[in-house]
């Protein structure tokens, strides 16, 4: 991904994921902080999707729509901002090919954990492909979560090594 590509992802995302609009400067900052987490899926020369991620602290996901800052200097995960594909993407293997990449990034990073904050209606597919809900968050996590809205689950899955 390039600042070149961000009007895209902005569209993408506003298509994936209305009812959790983040301003540009989010995508900006988290593209300037942490380039190799920061990824976008073509197919016939036009983005067609996007994942965003970057290291973190397990149990303390950012707000939604909020900016780091910095990175953790003690990060132990790659946290999973973002993984949207559009709706006639999906099936394709672009998702497998994301999660593919987040994994062998956190691997080669050291990290041992991947953690994401799940819409409600992405949590069986995070289930299917390995998250399970992060039991150790409390009272800061959950004000976290509501940032984002009701029904919201903070996961994670340890990195596995992947073709």
């Amino acid at each position: 991904m390039t600042a070149a590509d961000l009007d895209r992802i902005l569209a993408i995302a506003d298509i994936v994921h209305p009812a959790y609009p983040e301003e540009r400067s989010v995508f900006e900052e988290r593209l300037a902080l942490y380039p190799a987490g920061c990824r976008v899926a073509e197919r016939d020369g036009e983005a067609i999707g996007y994942g965003v991620m970057h290291p973190g602290r397990l149990g303390v996901p950012p707000p939604l729509d909020t900016p780091l800052g910095s990175l953790p200097a003690d990060a132990d995960c790659l946290y999973l901002h973002d993984i949207a594909l559009l709706p006639e993407s999906r099936g394709t293997g672009l998702g497998s090919a994301v999660l593919n990449y987040a994994h062998g990034l956190a691997k080669r990073e050291g990290w041992r954990w991947l953690a994401l904050t799940s819409t409600p209606g992405a949590r069986s597919y995070w289930e299917r492909v390995g998250f399970t809900p992060y039991a150790e968050g409390g009272p800061a996590l959950e004000v976290k979560l509501a940032s984002y809205g009701g029904g919201m689950s903070y996961m994670t899955a340890p990195v596995q090594a992947r073709e």
